[in-house]
Formats: C-alpha cells, sequence, structure tokens
C-alpha cells in the first residue's frame, strides 16, 4: 500500500513513486495561497501529475480544490488570491509568473466549475474560442473541430444551437471540445459531475479516460464524487481544509477503509451517518 496520511508537507516528488516521476508534466511543491492578503486557503499543498495520466483531486467543497487548480492556471488574481510560497513547474519550467494565455499556449487548460459557455453563441462557434490561441488554417481548423466531433457525436448534432439553450450535458461536452480545440497537453477539470445526472457524468468520464488513452491528454479533475473520480484515475489526493490528507493509487484509496467511510458513507457495518460530527472529526485520525 503506498498512501500515506499528510504529516508536514513533503517535496511532490516523493508522492506518486520513482518508476512515474521519469516524466511528470506537473509537479505543484509546498504552495500556499492567501486570499485579499488576509485569509490563508492553501497550506503547504504539494501534488504531482505524470505525463499521459489521470490524478483526481478530491475533497468537500470548500476543501480547496478550486484554489489548487486556479494557482496553477494562474486564474487568482481575478478573485484577489496570490501564491505565496512555494512553487508551481510545468515540464521543469516555473509558471508562476506566466499569463493563463502564455499557459494556454503551453499545452494547459483549465475547464471552470460551472461550464461557462458563452451563451449567446452557437455550440460550433463555443468551440472555435478554443483555438484562438491558435495560428490554424481554414482545413486545419475543421480538422480540429472534426477532432471534437469524433469525441463528441452529440454537439456535432447541436453544433448550430445557441449553447444557452443546451442541456447541461451538452454545455459540459462543449466547454471540455473548447479545451481540446486549444491542442493541450494537460487538461484542469474543475467538477465536471457538477449537476448531471448520472448517465451523463458516466459518458463524460469515459470521453476522458478515452482522451487520455488515445490522446495521451493528462488530467488532473478536482471533483466531489469520490467514487467516479477515482474509478477514472490514477492516483488521488484527498484536500481538507487546504492540505493534502492522503494520497495513493486510485485502486488502493478505493479500497481503503477511511476513505470508504468519510467520503463514500460506507463503514463495515455498512452505510454510515454522520449526524454526530464530534465522533466523526475524532475518527479522523489525520485531524
Amino acid at each position: 500500500m503506498k498512501f500515506r496520511i499528510a504529516g508536514p508537507a513533503r517535496a511532490a516528488a516523493v508522492h506518486i513513486g520513482e518508476n512515474a516521476l521519469s516524466n511528470p508534466i506537473l509537479v505543484v511543491n509546498g504552495i500556499e495561497v492567501i486570499y485579499n492578503h488576509v485569509i490563508l486557503v492553501l497550506k503547504g499543498v504539494s501534488l504531482t501529475v505524470p505525463e499521459g495520466k489521470i490524478v483526481a483531486l478530491l475533497g468537500a467543497n470548500g476543501a480547496g480544490k478550486t484554489t489548487t487548480l486556479r494557482a496553477v492556471s494562474n486564474l487568482l488574481k481575478g478573485e484577489r488570491g496570490e501564491v505565496t510560497k512555494g512553487s508551481i513547474e510545468y515540464r521543469g519550467e516555473a509558471i508562476q509568473k506566466l499569463t493563463p494565455a502564455a499557459l494556454v499556449k503551453r499545452g494547459v487548460v483549465q475547464v471552470m466549475e460551472g461550464r461557462h459557455c458563452f451563451a449567446h453563441l452557437s455550440v460550433e462557434e463555443n468551440l472555435l474560442t478554443g483555438a484562438y490561441t491558435r495560428t490554424l488554417s481554414r482545413a486545419e481548423l475543421a480538422a480540429a473541430l472534426e477532432r471534437v466531433y469524433h469525441y463528441f457525436p452529440r454537439l456535432k448534432q447541436r453544433r448550430r444551437s445557441q449553447s444557452g439553450y443546451t442541456s447541461g450535458g451538452e454545455q459540459q461536452m462543449t466547454a471540455v471540445g473548447r479545451a481540446l480545440m486549444a491542442d493541450p497537453k494537460m487538461i484542469m477539470l474543475d467538477e465536471p459531475s457538477m449537476g448531471l445526472a448520472p448517465q451523463l457524468v458516466a459518458e463524460i468520464f469515459d470521453i476522458v479516460r478515452d482522451l487520455n488513452t488515445k490522446e495521451k491528454v493528462s488530467f488532473l479533475l478536482a471533483e466531489q464524487n469520490t467514487n467516479v473520480a477515482l474509478r477514472h484515475s490514477d492516483y488521488g489526493y484527498i484536500l481538507e481544509n487546504g492540505r493534502i490528507v492522503m494520497d495513493g493509487p486510485a485502486a488502493e484509496l478505493a479500497d481503503n477503509e477511511d476513505v470508504k467511510e468519510f467520503y463514500l458513507g460506507v463503514a463495515k457495518e455498512g452505510r454510515t451517518s454522520f449526524r454526530d460530527i464530534k465522533s466523526y472529526r475524532r475518527r479522523k485520525r489525520w485531524l
């Protein structure tokens, strides 16, 4: 078993194992994030995303998942946040001073929580905005669109529809497809299952796995749905109160009794009720 209960923050390089570290695409090492110069949100967060792997960042609402993604994509300034300690490297390059647009050109794309499609544009127009940072001929642009439609055939059927009138699942597909138009090497998905029916959630995660397997796109998923995320990921980190409290291979985390009880709601005796919050916190030995 390689998962751990986190103590003091350690270098991200020790988290996944030496075999996967020969070619990491992203290394976040001991970052702290403060909002409005006062509110400390992340406290020594370290994680590694190996090239061509899917890594899940798990935790309850408010744990710091979105802040972690924004720290990597450099979108914190829009929320009056900043990284005050630690380092973030993408393919060995320090990226904390790069603009979000410069990161997109390097292959780092974030799909925001809540999908954020341009409601007044058609599905295809939304997709085309994803290629804004690329210089493509008409033929190359058409090929990029067909690549998206290959993974999301429903979008091809709805390509002329106004995005604001499409379903939540179609908007999520549009948001992921728009990211794919930028020809990313790593996509960061923020709560891709939010507000979607289980069937659509399964469909989107299957497409994520397909993109990872066939296109070798690396993924960092911030997700509250622990069960689905671990089922489709290679490795997982669990955030609580701005700290990494546990990490390990996804299959081992999914089989861990603490994870089952505190994040899946299933204990040895069966389903657990957390009405007694004091008992819940006392048994969480990493808090």
